[in-house]
């Protein structure tokens, strides 16, 4: 599987439509036999065992499994007679929607390939099976308020098992030192920085820490800062007629003409450019 931290970079560009929900209690002689799938479907095991072969491999089916399925797949799925299967599965579509550098980009389904994909083991299924039996419940109902509820139980559900998946890999301690420089980083963005100081603040070498860090939150640790610095700058140009020279210096930059071209970088535009675009006030940053 891809690093838990660019899956849900992934996930985060996409919007999502629930086409179908349903829970099966399988009969003892349940067998679907080889065939390509058609549509982007997510199961959730929850009873019994059996075996599914996916393109030619053989996965074992017991509770707790989570598979994802997606069109151009080769399945065959059989149950154990002696302790058939029961299952959740939750059909659904998707499409790419999001802004980079100030400009919305739009893609279907069939131009990017789901980030999850085959079986998947889940460390918390009660919490997992917790969300599924919620947007369950709710196929039945209609109307705008059951619709946005859906859609945030599904992201709340994709969510929940990138954690999973990520839970897994880190251990306890680990993951609250990584947590710990974070709150770090955001409270003290401003300050000089480095990654020896945050390596030295969790208490591990800065390649373990680097490593560990990038695969739990997704940016490395000077990308994450630089992240925050710029979203941080941005409030600033946008709510304040500050000089951009002091709101560089209250964001940790010393250099304005670094800052203005890492701001560009970041957003695709200048902080003047960006002020002009943004700003509820005629008056913009000094310079």
């Amino acid at each position: 599987m891809n690093k838990t931290g660019e899956v849900l970079w992934k996930l985060n560009r996409l919007v999502f439509s629930i086409t179908l929900v349903g829970y099966k209690v399988c009969e003892p002689t349940w067998y679907h036999p080889k065939r390509q799938q058609s549509f982007y479907s997510l199961w959730f095991i929850s009873k019994g065992k059996g075996e599914f072969i996916i393109n030619g491999t053989s996965y074992p089916v017991e509770a707790g499994k989570l598979f994802f399925f997606e069109p151009s797949m080769i399945c065959e799925r059989s149950t154990d007679p002696d302790d058939p299967l029961e299952y959740y599965f939750i059909r659904f579509t998707y499409a790419a929607a999001f802004v980079d550098k100030e400009k919305w980009n739009f893609s279907e389904e069939t131009d990017i390939p789901f980030p999850l994909s085959g079986m998947y083991n889940i460390q918390n299924p009660p919490h997992v099976m917790n969300l599924i039996e919620q947007i369950h419940t709710l196929r039945k109902k209609r109307g705008a308020t059951v619709a946005m509820k859906r859609k945030l139980l599904f992201l709340d559900l994709l969510l929940t098992i990138i954690q999973d998946f990520r839970s897994q890999k880190i251990t306890g301690n680990t993951t609250n030192a990584i947590d710990a420089t974070v709150d770090y980083l955001t409270a003290h963005y401003q300050d000089n920085i480095t990654v020896d100081a945050l390596a030295k603040q969790a208490g591990m070498s800065v390649s373990h820490y680097s490593r560990l860090f990038k695969k739990y939150i997704g940016y490395s640790p000077m990308d994450y800062l630089r992240h925050v610095r710029m979203d941080r700058a941005k409030e600033l140009i946008v709510l304040s007629d500050f000089r951009l020279k002091s709101i560089a210096q209250s964001v940790g930059f010393q250099d304005e003409f670094y800052f203005s071209r890492i701001l560009k970088k970041v957003v695709g535009v200048s902080p003047t450019e960006f002020a002009k675009r943004h700003k509820t006030k005629e008056t913009l940053p000094r310079k």
